[in-house]
């Protein structure tokens, strides 16, 4: 069934459809998670409330009964065969790069359609006690599903698995009875949006954000009052003409209506200054930056956001003028360092940033990559690319490199897949290292011309050109001291890092696109433990305990744009088959 706008789930009429079902009226239970839970998950040692672990997303638990000294005797616990696997629009599979979360040994995951499972993880198996089928269009999503059939994981709030759909819907499902409490559609497909991330709940309010730059929409950030299903607010990444920052849009011909900015990532919450943290993506179209001259604000930015209001407090921009698809969404890490609270992103275009997260001051800068050759270099005071002039309309940066209407065709590295994508860092607060996934890439890049009023379409591809013949594509995990700002240490591994890390005490955990997870020393980045799981690895690992036991649970199942766009930069991981399996590892 098409997706039509004149048949909206509303919170309203669906409310009172819960109403009949005697759901939505039910009552606080003795394991209802807390708004107080959430605000001190960094201290639950045992669970995984919160997509990032906790709102600072530094994905590092105190956990440490599985540690360097024996987790060479790591070994499957269990498995548990998932759904999702089913293709649709543009993609002949979907995939798995969700984060479990974890409640007193129950474990809720989802699969790339936004299927929600319950698993009893007691008595050292995995259970499944039920599962929630969303029935999205896949055929009408699939089609705009920018970049692949992606659920990055749900949230939990009071007695409510909260989650999204690729169709851009928010979901409130009943945790005991795995029943459908309310929904409503906070995304329009019919513009090219779709959802994959995970929603952030802070309070009574759960923040969504869109997938779909690359389809000409203009990019926003939405909350969702929990109590009423009614949406609160809703920011736009991309300013309208006369409000702060439309200027930075110079073109002629209202580029900013369809200037991209997706927000496609979770965010992070600092409760001590009451400021939500959201990474926004490039503008589009994607590399024809000639389009749409001007800085392009908020594109390739960090946005702080009042919760209440969503109103933005301030912004960092890091590639004014983007011509290379190297958008910010990646997630902001929150740490205290040196005196300063710090938030950390590592950028598409191979750098890792700090600012200061109570007003946006530059801190420092450090490319991670191996091969960085878009521009010379990050200005140690403004933190803008060595060759930013904000007098151009627009940027060449490298002008060897950088892609314009006069060089049309040129190799850029990292190529446009990012020094690191999507998938999500890791900060070891005993140590000041933050790890990063690293993407070690360069590919060719072809402009094409976009013309006002006749190139952009709804629902098809607005990009201005594309990527082609990449080079060999490795990986990397890379450590970077806070406290200096500078590389701690870099384990190479032989193919991209297009799932996330996990960090304990010890111990750095991850798994690569080959099927392989591994464990590495948190000091070193030594290798210790190293298992092929058979399938590849998209998704970052988890860890929990039950039963006082630890467990480390990660999502098998390639997916995302890889096979599609970016294959024959690996071309050993053509034999990798789709998969869809939930590995839990103990010792």
């Amino acid at each position: 069934m098409r997706w039509n706008k004149r048949a909206l789930l509303t919170g309203a009429n669906l409310a009172g459809l819960a109403l009949a079902l005697g759901l939505a009226a039910s009552p606080a239970r003795a394991d209802d998670v807390t708004d107080q839970q959430l605000l001190n998950a960094d201290q639950d040692a045992g669970n995984w409330l919160l997509h990032h672990k906790d709102y600072a997303a530094h994905r590092f638990s105190t956990l440490d009964q599985i540690n360097a000294g024996n987790v060479k005797n790591l070994k499957v616990a269990w498995t548990l065969q998932l759904g999702g696997l089913e293709g649709g629009g543009i993609w002949t599979h979907g995939g798995l790069e969700g984060t479990p979360l974890a409640e007193n040994g129950i474990l809720f995951v989802t699969d790339g359609w936004g299927s929600v499972y319950k698993i009893d993880t007691h008595g050292g198996e995995g259970v499944l006690v039920w599962k929630m089928d969303p029935k999205t269009d896949h055929d009408w999503a699939g089609a705009i599903a920018c970049c692949g059939v992606d659920n990055r994981g749900a949230a939990l709030w009071h007695n409510l698995v909260i989650s999204h759909t690729l169709d851009g819907r928010l979901i409130a499902t009943d945790k005991e009875s795995g029943k459908i409490v309310w929904q409503r559609q906070v995304a329009n497909p019919d513009k090219g949006e779709v959802v994959t991330g995970a929603p952030l709940v802070v309070k009574n309010l759960a923040i969504t954000g869109v997938a779909g730059a690359e389809y000409g929409i203009r990019g926003w950030i939405a909350a969702t009052d929990l109590t009423t299903q009614k949406e609160v607010w809703r920011t736009y990444t991309i300013p309208g003409k006369g409000e702060p920052g439309s200027d930075t849009w110079k073109d002629d011909h209202d580029a900013q209506a369809i200037g991209g900015g997706s927000t496609w990532v979770t965010g992070s919450y600092d409760p001590g200054t009451d400021t939500i943290y959201w990474g926004v993506g490039n503008p589009g179209p994607d590399w024809d930056s000639a389009y749409r001259p001007g800085d392009n604000l908020y594109t390739d930015s960090t946005l702080a956001l009042d919760p209440a209001t969503g109103k933005i407090k301030w912004h960092f921009q890091h590639t004014p003028n983007d011509a290379f698809d190297y958008d910010s969404v990646a997630e902001n890490v929150l740490v205290d360092v040196n005196g300063r609270k710090l938030a950390l992103e590592a950028d598409r275009n191979g750098v890792g940033y700090a600012v200061d997260r109570t007003n946006g001051q530059f801190v420092w800068a450090q490319p991670f990559v191996k091969q960085f050759t878009w521009t010379k270099g990050i200005d140690p005071q403004s933190g803008k690319p060595m060759e930013y002039d904000p007098n151009k309309p627009v940027q060449t940066y490298n002008a060897s490199v950088t892609p314009s209407r006069e060089n049309k065709v040129t190799m850029v590295c990292p190529g446009n897949m990012g020094g690191k994508n999507w998938p999500p860092t890791a900060y070891n607060p005993n140590l000041h290292l933050w790890y990063i996934p690293v993407i070690e890439s360069c590919n060719r890049i072809t402009v094409e011309a976009m013309v006002p009023g006749k190139s952009f379409k709804p629902r098809e591809f607005f990009t201005g050109g594309g990527p082609s013949d990449p080079v060999r594509i490795t990986g990397s995990i890379t450590a970077i001291d806070v406290a200096t700002g500078k590389i701690a240490g870099k384990a190479e591994t032989p193919y991209p890092m297009l799932g996330g890390i996990l960090a304990t005490p010890d111990l750095v955990m991850a798994g690569q696109p080959d099927g392989k997870v591994m464990a590495l020393d948190a000091k070193t980045l030594a290798k210790l433990w190293e298992f092929n799981t058979g399938g590849g690895v998209s998704a970052p690992p988890m860890t929990f305990s039950v039963d006082g036991k630890q467990y480390i649970a990660l999502l098998v199942g390639q997916g995302g744009a890889w096979d599609k766009w970016f294959i024959d930069g690996t071309p050993e991981l053509k034999r990798i088959a789709p998969g869809s399996v939930l590995y839990v590892f103990g010792l």
